[in-house]
């Protein structure tokens, strides 16, 4: 390969450091979503109770997420990155210590708090260290952590849940923290901040409880879909704040989150597909565990080694996705990945209990080579362009689309799965409706993947440029039932929490 089409060996240094603790967040969420069960039977309370364990930790994480910004700005990358973490460990070694449902959860706030503020900051600092080069294979690394997770996870907490006891799911995540921690502080570059902004108290009022609002009513969908209040107040209270936001932010110079980013067409059509595709992501990652325990009868821990062969694809075809975006462009490569998703996705429309296991399991690896095809582009063009001032502000964009969309990709395949089994009396017909929807979210998200920008002329084998050569253009702001059984919509509600937390 020529100097030019190789990443800086500074980049896959940082991205070393930083997968190294983070990879403490993404274990953390999928070992802890297999437990809910065993959680509540050993802390004699409820599962809807214990259920705030997921709920808790994934609404502080969201709300976290819009501090990165400032944070990054006041105090520095490096420094950030160290305290968000140790925050991680605190909570990680608060939820083992925990004697109650109570202290659990509040231990899982801690974490949320330490993790909200983990994704944003690796992500950022890694472009940076890129510097807007072959930003393609930069973000293949990127999602590095998120694709093991899924993998491992499963596996991790069946091996703990079977010979350990359940604080050993907190536990491991010590190793994580205290390694990340200390390659951190020896290797990563210093970056002392080039200015001392004031926090934007008033933008993170209506932002980060707004983000929350919008969470908890999402959260809240499964059990009973969207038509009640449990769902719409905090759904249109969240929306209403962070539209106030939206209005605030676009008037004042120095936003908690710049919204004007959204002017800048790749930041704009790199949210929106990441929004979008949480239907055909995460929405799967609901329906294909209950699948195989509903339909096939599997145990949940036989239900994660079964979808490996999903994640094995995805791992497998990261690089390579990667390549083709920085050659090709990133709509070539999203466009090609969705109807990949939406076509082996078809197959599991017709399946029952007695579809062959080997035959699914080789659909699984086609589908995650997609979904890696998808994944990778998506995140990466939302960097095109950005100067390093915007690159934080668009890592905190981007996670967010991606939290909220995941949130309601899964609530409406929840609804659209649990209203499916009350009008039908033959549960694997249920499901094969819902992976219908599925297929078709997948064909909606490939149109609007068109929407992407192409590959520049003369760009060479990346097609991104430096960051500093194209600044976004600051324009002035204007002036002016049926209810279905009970069983089958706990599981749907506990997976679709599980589904969001991830």
């Amino acid at each position: 390969m020529a100097g030019a089409d190789r990443l800086d060996p500074k980049v896959l240094k940082t991205a070393g450091v930083l997968v190294a603790g983070v990879l403490a967040v993404v274990f953390d969420t999928t070992i802890v979503g297999v437990a809910l069960h065993s959680l509540a039977a050993d802390l004699h309370t409820t599962v809807a109770t214990v259920q705030w364990v997921t709920t808790a930790y994934l609404l502080a994480l969201g709300m976290t997420v819009p501090l990165s910004t400032w944070a990054m700005a006041r105090f520095g990358g490096k420094r950030v990155w160290l305290v968000s973490l140790a925050v991680f460990l605190a909570g990680s070694v608060a939820s083992s210590a925990a004697w109650d449902a109570p202290a659990l959860i509040a231990g899982r706030v801690v974490q949320g708090i330490g993790g909200g503020l983990m994704l944003p900051v690796m992500t950022t600092l890694i472009v940076r260290a890129a510097g807007g080069r072959l930003l393609g294979r930069t973000t293949s690394i990127i999602t590095l952590p998120a694709l093991l997770g899924p993998i491992l996870g499963p596996l991790a907490g069946g091996l703990i849940l079977t010979h350990l006891s359940w604080r050993w799911m907190f536990w491991v995540n010590v190793p994580f923290c205290v390694v990340g921690l200390v390659l951190a502080a020896r290797f990563l570059d210093r970056d002392e901040p080039t200015s001392r902004p004031r926090l934007d108290v008033a933008g993170l009022g209506l932002l980060a409880p707004g983000i929350a609002a919008v969470l908890l009513g999402l959260s809240r969908a499964p059990d009973g879909g969207f038509a009640h209040g449990g769902v719409l107040v905090p759904l249109i209270s969240g929306v209403a704040l962070v539209a106030g936001f939206g209005l605030y932010a676009v008037r004042r110079s120095d936003p908690l989150v710049d919204l004007r980013l959204f002017a800048h067409r790749p930041t704009a059509s790199g949210s929106a597909v990441l929004f979008f595709s949480g239907f055909t992501l995460y929405g799967a990652v609901l329906l294909l565990p209950l699948y195989y325990q509903q339909v096939r009868g599997t145990s949940a821990l036989d239900a994660g080694v079964a979808l490996i062969p999903q994640g094995v694809g995805t791992l497998l075809s990261r690089s390579l996705a990667g390549r083709l975006t920085d050659r090709f462009g990133a709509r070539v490569v999203a466009v090609a990945g969705f109807l990949v998703v939406g076509a082996t996705t078809v197959p599991f429309a017709y399946a029952d209990a007695q579809t062959s296991t080997w035959s699914l399991a080789g659909l699984l690896v086609l589908r995650g080579i997609g979904l890696g095809a998808v994944t990778v582009p998506v995140m990466a063009v939302a960097y095109l362009g950005l100067d390093r001032a915007q690159i934080a502000h668009a890592s905190a964009l981007t996670r967010i689309a991606q939290q909220i969309g995941g949130s309601f990709g899964t609530a409406v395949l929840a609804v659209l799965l649990q209203h499916a089994i009350t009008g039908s009396d033959d549960l694997a017909a249920a499901f094969q409706r819902a992976f219908w929807w599925s297929t078709a979210f997948a064909a909606l998200a490939a149109l609007l993947a068109l929407t992407l920008p192409r590959k520049e002329r003369g760009s060479g084998t990346s097609s991104f440029r430096p960051c500093a050569s194209a600044p976004v253009r600051r324009r002035p702001p204007k002036r002016r039932h049926r209810k279905a059984a009970e069983p089958e919509a706990a599981a749907i509600a506990e997976a679709s929490r599980r589904a969001a937390a991830r």
